[in-house]
């Protein structure tokens, strides 16, 4: 799986994205311009130490993005998509493309590619979800769709056996 972050401009969701990112086994693709350095110490912080083992590529331009990845099945999250995230059938090496905080993906990139626009249902005139959370939930479908490919699917309690239960 893959998250693509298009012209992100908050470190701190995209830190959090990241951490997501290492837990899931997915990549982290950012399209620049950024609003912040990929040093900046809030992005750190919030992608804790995993920030080190994240599989991350950064792009000049959305060009450059389709450039490198031809042929790429992308998914655009958006709030102005007809359909929701759960009617999407997504593949394993897709791409889950979210704008940026203050304005989402162009309408013009939405036109070009309207049967992959999808949707998170909220309440009312809500504007959006936290950008960190609405990746979350998105490739967490994804994953679920894939039988959580990979993943390690029990947990281990730390000074208990689930066998005394």
């Amino acid at each position: 799986m893959n998250i693509v972050l298009l012209e992100p401009e908050i470190p701190a969701n995209t830190g959090n994205i990241g951490r997501t990112c290492v837990a899931a086994g997915a990549r982290l693709h950012l399209i620049k311009p950024l609003g912040f350095s990929l040093d900046e110490k809030e992005i750190k912080r919030a992608g804790l130490d995993y920030w080190k083992d994240l599989d991350v590529t950064v792009y000049e331009n959305y060009e450059d993005f389709l450039i490198k990845n031809p042929g790429a099945k992308v998914y655009m999250a958006t709030t102005k998509a007809l359909k929701v995230y759960t009617e999407a059938t997504y593949e394993p090496d897709c791409y889950i493309m979210f704008g940026k905080e203050s304005a989402g993906i162009p309408e013009e990139i939405l036109l070009d590619n309207k049967e992959n626009a999808i949707r998170i249902p909220m309440m009312g005139d809500i504007r959006s979800l936290n950008l960190a959370n609405s990746a979350a939930i998105v490739l967490y479908e994804a994953l679920r769709q894939n039988d959580f490919s990979g993943m390690r699917l029990a947990g281990k309690l730390h000074r208990h056996s689930w066998d005394e239960a």
